[in-house]
């Protein structure tokens, strides 16, 4: 199969790259970069010389549409859904690791995005690509929306206690903490290394663009119209997603009981791993992998559940989803070409 990344120089697309590489049903023919066209792509990531030789193009969708079947979309939002829907009329698959097309309601993008959402027509085509939630729907979709990496992280959290109800869904509390590589590889003050070495901050509070994501999916998974707080954090490392969530439970329940329900929830999904009693993941146990860890504490003496998961968020968070994804589309074994072990330490 022959693949394409549009927005070649960010982050999501050089972790692409790298799994894309080695994925053995693949062949990246074209990375597209509409600010570096006509450049080496080894120019840009040196460590790629003697890798991966190839200029960067500008997008021509029509040509385009003619040399391959799937295209990554790893650019800024309010890119993408100017293009996939001529990629969609040509044929092509689209995987779409923006935010374009994951909200389905013209007035949430609105007001999150502050742009309009895409035409209505392809909004509705597009598949929602939480790969262990929607493993069958991805199978026949010609838009993948790839999740965002907050939202990857949380809402595999909750998700077995929402579908069982153990937890009141309208008390949800959800704080998480990502590395700088989150932001993109774009210069920014908030991170710069004088800024954020030896510092941790909380930024975009009540406001983040994963709020309406999180709590569309809540909603037609628990069929109830629910809010979250959600308060994201800057952390002074590159790569990482660590969502600390905490709900009241319906009723006692035992640490070892909802572990029990989470493995058998998540028992046919490779990537997500469900940690014993007394153990809680940390970041550096899932970096540079597709992997998502989960810890889990019910407590007594408050009522509340605690749950813990993490992720990379260039991996699982972005580029490994999509991947995955990719595999689901195309009825291969979703581990193909991502079946990597965490790099420790």
């Amino acid at each position: 199969m022959k693949i394409a990344i549009i927005g070649g120089t960010g982050y999501g697309a050089v972790e692409l790259i790298r799994f894309l590489t080695n994925h053995p049903y693949v062949e990246l023919t074209t990375i597209v970069s509409h600010s570096q066209s006509g450049t080496e792509l080894s120019s840009v990531y040196p460590h790629l010389t003697d890798v991966i030789e190839m200029t960067m193009e500008a997008l021509d969708v029509d040509k385009l549409s003619q040399s391959i079947d799937l295209v990554f979309f790893a650019t800024p939002s309010n890119v993408s859904k100017e293009y996939i829907p001529a990629f969609v009329e040509n044929g092509v698959k689209c995987i779409d690791l923006s935010g374009d097309f994951r909200l389905k309601s013209a007035e949430d993008y609105e007001q999150w995005y502050q742009s309009t959402l895409a035409e209505q027509k392809y909004v509705d085509q597009a598949v929602y690509g939480l790969s262990e939630l929607y493993a069958e729907q991805i199978k026949e979709a010609s838009i993948i929306a790839n999740p965002g990496c907050y939202p990857t992280a949380t809402l595999l959290g909750l998700m077995p206690a929402v579908k069982h109800r153990l937890i009141n869904n309208h008390s949800i509390l959800i704080d998480a903490k990502t590395g700088t590589s989150g932001a993109g590889r774009g210069l920014s003050l908030n991170v710069h290394f004088s800024e954020m070495n030896e510092n941790l901050k909380a930024y975009k509070i009540g406001q983040h663009k994963h709020i309406p994501e999180i709590e569309q999916v809540l909603q037609t998974e628990s069929g109830e119209n629910l809010q979250v707080t959600f308060t994201t954090h800057l952390v002074p490392m590159t790569r990482g997603i660590m969502s600390t969530i905490y709900a009241d439970l319906n009723e006692s329940t035992q640490t070892e009981e909802v572990i029990h329900l989470y493995k058998e929830f998540y028992k046919n999904d490779p990537f997500v791993r469900v940690r014993e009693a007394g153990v809680i993941p940390s970041t550096r146990e899932v970096y540079g992998s597709n992997f998502c860890d989960i810890g889990i504490y019910a407590d007594q003496r408050t009522g509340k559940l605690t749950i813990i998961s993490v992720i990379d968020n260039l991996v699982k968070g972005a580029s490994g989803q999509a991947i995955q994804n990719m595999n689901l589309l195309n009825g291969w074994d979703e581990t193909t070409g991502i079946n990597h072990l965490p790099i420790y330490p």
